[in-house]
């Protein structure tokens, strides 16, 4: 808990800036439309904690979101139904690919993640001729974006249940154990008998599919497939997980901080607009890539000292 510690006063002292400084920082409106945008984000930092909590890295999930929102639009002339199932299978898809090359060929996953990063941006665009592809008018999906449930955005219930799941299956499932395991020592895990290229398949599957069902409530969201969105989500991702305490280096996370983490960043950008909006500064939306690169250098450097710092307290010892 004591290491959590300054992320949670981090997210308390933007909330009570928020409140008390902007009029409608904490109306429904703006609570709602924060947690309807963010559920792409919350998606993609799911799957990266996985992918991160065994040692790896998973650079192709904003290209595998763009993709899914393309093959997203291109399907939902053919129902909702059919339009989210196709965005999420293509992300599927291409996180299978991930895994089994990487455990199959034994490459690194920063070169393969690349690799169908640059793949996976390039179907876009070809599917999509280049161009943003609209949704079908007559279609129900734009709701999968757009829609409410019980008063509450979709996309937001839809990554809230995909958050639960991921946290019980990091604390309570056999594949959870196995992931952390697999971070901590992948040889050691070998030799306890466990499946790791099947756990690290799953590991990549995960994040695709999560990165897919994130491109699907891209297009429908915005009511179009964006062959060119989704540049900059994985720094986005790796920022919000490692901010949440998991380390680069595997074996160890937490779904429950890599929220926190999300909603850090989130909560920074949502004030920064408001800021925009008292006209005291003006920051384009470029600064978010530019801030977003400054967290996450900010943050390896701190985990680095502390690794550092934690492995000349073991050498004392002995």
């Amino acid at each position: 808990m004591k290491k959590n510690l300054p992320i949670i006063s981090a997210l308390v002292a933007l909330l009570v800036l928020g409140v008390t400084r902007y009029e409608h920082f904490a109306d429904a409106y703006n609570v709602l439309s924060f947690w309807r945008y963010n559920s792409m984000f919350l998606l993609i930092s799911i799957g990266m904690a996985f992918v991160i909590i065994t040692g790896g890295i998973d650079l192709s999930v904003g290209a595998v979101a763009a993709l899914a929102s393309v093959v997203s639009a291109l399907a939902s002339p053919h129902g909702g139904v059919a339009a989210v199932l196709a965005g999420s299978l293509a992300g599927l898809a291409v996180g299978v690919l991930n895994g089994l090359v990487i455990t199959r060929m034994r490459i690194l996953p920063f070169i393969v993640t690349l690799a169908t990063s640059l793949g996976a941006h390039g179907l876009a665009l070809l599917l999509g001729h280049n161009d943003a592809v609209g949704i079908a008018s007559d279609s129900s999906f734009a709701g999968f974006g757009q829609g409410d449930l019980f008063g509450l955005p979709i996309p937001g219930i839809v990554s809230a249940v995909a958050a639960i799941l991921g946290w019980t299956a990091l604390r309570s499932s056999r594949f959870g154990r196995h992931a952390l395991a697999i971070g901590g020592s992948e040889e050691a895990s070998r030799l306890m008998g466990l499946n790791v290229d099947r756990t690290l398949v799953a590991v990549y599957a995960v994040s695709g599919l999560l990165a897919g069902i994130a491109g699907s409530i891209l297009a429908a969201q915005f009511g179009a497939g964006q062959p060119n969105e989704g540049v900059g989500w994985e720094l986005f991702a790796i920022s919000a997980v490692v901010l949440g305490g998991t380390r680069l280096t595997g074996g160890e996370g937490s779904i429950a901080m890599t929220i926190a983490g999300v909603a850090l960043l989130a909560l920074v950008f949502n004030l920064l607009n408001f800021e925009n909006g008292l006209g005291y500064i003006s920051l384009s939306a470029y600064w978010q890539s530019v801030i977003r690169g400054m967290f996450l250098l900010l943050v390896i450097v701190l985990q680095a000292r502390v690794l550092n710092r934690n492995r000349g307290a073991v050498k004392l010892a002995h």
